[in-house]
């Protein structure tokens, strides 16, 4: 057993070393390509110093909060022997994780003060919070259910490659019919709901589900969520844009 202080030194070094290719690029390009000194290279350390602290402890949280929890609830759920209340869990889980996700508040708030400049909303503030707030909420749905399907693919032992495909397939027949407008924001926010606080919480949930329940192998059947909450985000925004 790693003693926590070693453990987390550990991290430390790890997360420098993930950082170090980032930071070795941006050197690089800086003093050979553009050929002008850095900017405040105290400022720059201490921002490095921070990033790689953040990151530190954030996957400390990770281990030692979000993923036991996720897998024990549904540990939880599996004993409990109840569809509806799991369900509904995995509804809640995915709505709530992707409402809250700072990735999408900042893309939605984007295009909503980008369709104010191009007249596509009224220039007014209550406008753009509407417009921000339907596309919040209807990515968070999207999520929501995208989660209840994959929980259901768990339990059933559905194969992942048909569900993936049959949604690919829609997301492909709806963007001719879905305003120009709203195609690039749909097809984006699939990649911002899957960030740092959906994804930990959702991946535990299908890892402790698979592994709960007698007949799944946590490695073929606990990984796909996260599948479900990039694809039904492209889908639920562009049906938001053809009926808005």
């Amino acid at each position: 057993m790693i003693p926590k202080e070693k453990h987390f030194i550990r991290q430390l070094v790890s997360s420098f070393f993930d950082l170090a290719p980032i930071l070795t690029v941006v050197l690089v390009f800086q003093v050979l390509v553009i050929k002008q000194p850095i900017p405040d290279m105290i400022n720059l350390l201490f921002g490095m110093l921070l990033v790689v602290l953040g990151l530190t402890l954030f996957i400390q949280g990770l281990e030692q909060s979000l993923f036991p929890l996720g897998e024990s609830m549904a540990f939880a759920f599996a004993r409990k022997g109840s569809l509806f209340w799991l369900l509904a869990f995995a509804f809640c889980l995915g709505f709530g994780t992707t409402v809250a996700e700072p990735a999408l508040i900042a893309v939605v708030n984007e295009a909503a003060a980008i369709a104010s400049k191009a007249n596509i909303i009224q220039h007014t503030d209550e406008a753009r919070l509407h417009y921000a707030l339907g596309l919040r909420i209807t990515v968070a749905l999207s999520v929501g259910f995208a989660i209840l399907i994959g929980v259901l693919r768990i339990l059933r032992g559905w194969p992942l490659f048909y569900l993936i495909i049959g949604g690919y397939i829609c997301v492909l027949v709806m963007t001719p019919f879905a305003p120009a407008e709203i195609i690039g924001i749909a097809y984006d926010s699939g990649g911002v709901t899957t960030s740092t606080i959906t994804v930990p919480l959702v991946t535990a949930l299908g890892i402790g589900l698979a592994t709960a329940i007698k007949g799944r192998n946590p490695m073929v059947d606990g990984f796909g969520l996260i599948a479900f909450a990039s694809l039904t985000p492209m889908i639920f925004v562009m049906a938001y844009g053809m009926l808005i």
